[in-house]
């Protein structure tokens, strides 16, 4: 029976127990302004440290006498840990809040800057890398749902553009902060350089973040396979972008090793997240077709923005001889013009009346023309030639990001945030690596099958030049009497002509195939995904449901 004194007197109002708590957003003002702008220079911070450090690869492993395969492996074991980080932080600052997760990495990337110009050698230098790619991979996701989470609708648009200076703003800016830290401050600052920007964001992020609650309760269902599989599997595949060309691909056996072991931890931690109660990310979120044309389109836009940028960076080293510092303009053009393209195209496709499906397809055109007139390349061009091509990506880069991501976003819910953006940002951070391999291998190839063409030619035809003498012997006659010694400095002017010609033509194919991939994405933005509406606030007049 029912203690009759427990039970409640007649006509007293019924307690319920509580609902579960749901985390607390704060009325939009100047302090939630600021907080936006600290997780944002965080992520910022994370991806100088990230680009900084790889522009600046050769001058580091000079000054820390460093083999150039061995620095190679410093570059893939952070950009692994990076973008595997990614998948799985949406989880961990749902269970330990958005506020304390964001400011403890946050302190743990600057910290651990500190002493890695000391480290005694590659092996402890790769672990401290390893733990910096992770904190690093861990604040983007953030940043996708603090913008989404924490802005009125009406300009929840800006927002997403914000974010978009992390794929657009920060890596076009990476060379030059490496061309001002080691030429006029010094080598160690290509790793200190993020110290005093990272502690404005933490900051700012303490000042202007909601404290919310932290949910132990969580780890009841803690996704322990998910991260058991998914983190060496996703490290794997990015290791085999990083290195596949470098070991000759599946000649290796490192290569072939990860590959099979990768796709197929991989495939079990797919699997797994399509049935777990609390997974990292939603496969589901596949089935639409926006999801499917946003994300596509993702890892394609941010890969050839990615290549765009390293095909005159390579040319101006290579051909030119250029340092850092000298082809930092380039890049320039390209970084500075964001601070106001970014939020005049979110101001553009924040308007009802205008599809960003048509905004996309007009920034793949850019860049499609762009790489158009990339294709008249020649030995002859210098940095300034490259300003007209920079120019169109200025329009291009913004007018393909921004879209994209409102077509991932803007049609989920509230609660979908966390589970897209983990999946956005390891995409977006996959996009880099394939990036990477790509251009690695068709430089390679294509540079190789043109030098052998090119010597093919000469060697077919020299017997029919032979009365017009050689015309590099002639100029090198007068600088040495012994004429042995004149023909072997010739041989090497030759191969060096060579080598630029091949490199040049192997750059203008890679323009040629970037064209293509343009207007391909350009086309299927226009027919795949449906069209999406910028969010609104609810009228005070709609009645309630």
């Amino acid at each position: 029976m029912t203690n009759a004194a427990s039970a409640p007197a007649a006509g007293a109002p019924v307690i319920h127990a509580s609902p579960p708590q749901f985390s607390y957003i704060p009325p939009f003002g100047l302090r939630t302004v600021v907080g936006c702008l600290g997780m944002l220079l965080a992520v910022h911070v994370a991806g100088f440290n990230e680009h900084v450090t790889e522009i600046g690869l050769s001058d580091i492993r000079g000054a820390m006498h460093i083999g150039h395969d061995e620095g190679t492996w410093v570059i893939a074991i952070y950009e692994a840990f990076n973008i595997a980080a990614m998948a799985f932080t949406p989880w961990f600052y749902m269970t330990f809040s958005i506020y304390r997760f964001s400011i403890f990495m946050t302190a743990v990337l600057a910290l651990l800057s500190i002493p890695a110009p000391f480290m005694p050698d590659v092996t402890s230098l790769c672990i401290l890398r390893a733990f910096q790619g992770l904190s690093a991979g861990c604040l983007p996701p953030v940043l996708m749902t603090v913008m989404l989470k924490y802005l009125p609708p009406q300009i929840r648009v800006f927002g997403i553009g914000g974010y978009a200076m992390s794929a657009t703003f920060g890596p076009n800016l990476g060379l030059p902060l490496e061309a001002f830290w080691f030429e006029h401050v010094g080598w160690h600052w290509l790793y200190w350089e993020i110290i005093p920007t990272a502690a404005l964001a933490i900051a700012m992020m303490a000042y202007g973040l909601p404290r919310d609650p932290m949910h132990f309760e969580r780890f009841e269902k803690f996704n322990w396979l998910g991260i058991l599989v998914g983190l060496p599997a996703i490290c794997s595949l990015v290791i085999v972008l990083y290195q596949g060309d470098r070991l000759d691909w599946f000649r290796s056996p490192i290569i072939t090793n990860l590959t099979f072991w990768g796709v197929a931890a991989f495939i079990v931690f797919v699997i797994n997240e399509a049935f777990h109660p609390s997974p990292y990310f939603r496969i589901q979120y596949w089935r639409s077709r926006n999801i499917q044309a946003s994300l596509l389109s993702l890892v394609g836009i941010l890969a050839i923005c990615s290549i765009m940028a390293e095909i005159p960076a390579t040319y101006l080293q290579s051909v030119r001889g250029y340092r850092p510092i000298q082809t930092a303009p380039v890049s320039l053009v390209v970084a500075l013009p964001q601070l106001v393209l970014l939020p005049l195209i979110a101001w553009v496709c924040n308007n009802r009346k205008v599809d960003c499906r048509f905004v996309l397809a007009g920034g793949m055109l850019c860049l499609a023309g762009s790489a158009w007139l990339g294709t008249w390349l020649t030995v002859d061009w210098v940095r300034d030639n490259f300003y007209l091509l920079q120019i169109l990506q200025v329009f291009g880069q913004p007018m393909t990001v921004i879209p994209t991501l409102m077509l991932a976003t803007m049609a989920m819910g509230p609660a979908d945030g966390p589970f897209i953006s983990g999946m956005v940002n390891m995409l977006k951070g996959l996009a880099n690596a394939v990036a990477f391999a790509l251009f690695s291998a068709a430089t390679r190839r294509r540079e190789q099958y043109h030098s052998t063409m090119l010597l093919d030619h000469h060697g077919t035809h020299q017997l029919a030049l032979q009365g017009m003498s050689n015309p590099i012997e002639q100029q090198l006659g007068g600088t040495s009497a012994d004429g042995a010694h004149v023909a072997w400095n010739g041989l090497q002017v030759f191969h060096t002509f060579v080598h630029e010609q091949s490199l040049v033509l192997a750059l203008t194919d890679l323009y040629y195939a970037l064209i293509w991939v343009c207007l391909a994405y350009a086309a299927m933005n226009l027919v795949l995904p449906h069209r999406v509406y910028p969010p609104r606030a609810p009228s005070p007049n709609t009645p309630a449901r």
